[in-house]
């Protein structure tokens, strides 16, 4: 048996070296941060303690945001739960269908996100993740890869449900300028009133399933959200179930994994932990993308934006703790429907901008998106490559992003200290990295080339730098998001007869 509440399964680091605690230890001085085997299991392990606390303790106003609870107080206040949180045993299971489940064993590897499915076992094709990786798991360790999958699950297969948010999103959390464990779970506690010993049943493991399979021609059913608003969430938010499962234990290890499909399909709940996009028709949740996270990908994440809504925890924290600073960490699963692709974990910092700098920040990020993208285009014909989203040209601009990062944070502390938006700085640095990239990408070995690509190359450059010097028609998406005009043409003089 395993209680997450009453007994010790969370590996951390403290000063003092690696140990194991239970979830009211986090607040303790000395517990520097998680230490599960996979980045997935610890990001999924931070949202896991948010939500107890919020069950638990969380804080009730903006007055309460700065007296975090001690371990004692932590401790009481999340003994009445523990009902709730057995793993294993005749009665309820955390995040399990209340009965038991009939149907095929499948092996506990199925629990993590990356594991290969059947189909794929069956074509032999996982050459790069392969099967068998876990034939069985240590309870903690199956605890934490049950809510993980539950939290982040992809679509997988006829009525098997993605999670809350749908699969691999994006999760974004406050990371305060102390340090510790129990300062950055409290920093992303939303507020709200603790869950009673007698309203256990809100937890979905706590009642019969809702199921969504299809009747006839009728759609599956669907969750709305419940009491659920930016600011205060239920308390389903942070413990959705959408799989229907059972874990097999024999002794201390989960052997195998009974599932069904047709769990909880959720519909229209929003994740404090989460940012969102408009799509025209409602919004959606973001979900991470290849490749690094840089202040282009800060839109309506870190950055105000009129087609996004940054996390509630965010914009919490900014209205709460004026002028405070903090950073964000942007986590999650980059997926391609049932495939992971890659993991993203990235730590930004988070500037306190007036709605004035916010909006020159956006702006700022609008004519970089353009300079991306004129870089793309010309190390493209630079090189002779037909496809600007591939090869030479997708790594000059993710090359042009990252050389001007430095410079774009600069700016943003500069707006966040009050000081006037310096558009021509920006361009001077954008042209500058650009051309750089540019002369990196295409230069070297040009002297080896033909005389018709050297001229090409030749070209190319030529046309990026009239870009910055306003004598393109492209130079109009440049200048106008800076509030830049464009230079005076010079006139021809008429010719002499």
């Amino acid at each position: 048996m395993l209680n997450l509440i009453s007994d010790r399964w969370i590996p951390v680091l403290r000063r003092s070296g690696f140990d194991t605690i239970r979830p009211d230890q986090i607040v303790e001085p000395d517990v520097l941060r998680l230490d599960w085997p996979r980045p997935d299991l610890n990001l999924a392990c931070l949202e896991l303690l948010i939500g107890m606390v919020y069950l638990a303790r969380p804080p009730r106003g903006r007055d309460d945001r700065f007296s975090p609870p001690d371990p004692q107080a932590l401790r009481q206040a999340l003994e009445p739960l523990a009902p709730a949180f057995d793993l294993l045993g005749d009665g309820p299971r955390f995040l399990q269908d209340l009965e038991p489940l009939e149907g095929r064993e499948s092996p506990p590897e199925m629990l993590f996100i990356d594991s290969a499915g059947d189909s794929t076992a069956k074509k032999n094709a996982d050459l790069m993740v392969r099967r068998a990786r876990y034939e069985s798991l240590p309870l903690p360790l199956a605890a934490m890869a049950l809510y993980t999958l539950q939290a982040f699950a992809p679509s997988g297969g006829a009525g098997n449900r993605t999670s809350m948010r749908g699969g691999g999103p994006m999760v974004a959390l406050v990371k305060p300028p102390a340090e510790g464990l129990g300062e950055l779970v409290w920093a992303n506690v939303p507020t709200g009133e603790p869950l009673s010993a007698s309203n256990l049943d809100e937890l979905p493991w706590m009642r019969p399933t809702h199921t969504s399979k299809p009747i006839g021609k009728h759609a599956p059913t669907r969750i709305p959200p419940v009491g659920n608003s930016p600011l205060r969430c239920h308390p389903e938010v942070f413990f959705g179930q959408p799989r229907r499962l059972r874990l097999v234990a024999r002794g201390d290890a989960i052997t195998a994994v009974v599932q069904q499909p047709w769990g909880t399909n959720y519909e229209g709940w929003k994740h404090p932990l989460t940012p969102y996009y408009g799509n025209g028709a409602g919004t959606l949740p973001r979900r991470p993308k290849p490749g690094s996270f840089s202040y282009p990908d800060w839109k309506g994440v870190i950055l105000a934006s009129e087609t996004g809504q940054r996390p509630a925890t965010l914009l919490r924290h900014l209205r709460d703790i004026k002028g405070a600073r903090c950073s964000l960490i942007v986590a999650g699963w980059v997926m391609d429907n049932m495939k992971p692709l890659d993991f993203l974990w990235s730590e930004q910092p988070v500037f306190p901008l007036s709605e004035e700098g916010e909006g020159n920040a956006e702006r700022a990020v609008q004519a970089a998106e353009q300079v991306g993208y004129a870089v793309s285009v010309c190390v493209r014909d630079g090189v002779g490559e037909s496809d600007r989203t591939s090869g030479a040209g997708k790594r000059a601009q993710e090359a042009f992003f990252a050389a001007t990062q430095g410079a774009f944070e600069e700016m943003l502390e500069s707006l966040s200290s009050g000081a006037p938006f310096a558009a021509k700085t920006w361009l001077a640095s954008m042209r500058n990295a650009a051309v750089g990239v540019f002369d990196r990408e295409v230069m070297p070995g040009l002297s080896d080339l033909g005389e018709k690509r050297r001229q090409k190359a030749v070209e190319a450059r030529s046309k990026l730098i009239a870009d910055f010097a306003g004598l393109t028609k492209f130079s109009k998406r440049i200048f106008d998001p800076l509030g830049l005009e464009l230079p005076a043409r010079p006139s021809r003089r008429p010719r002499q007869g």
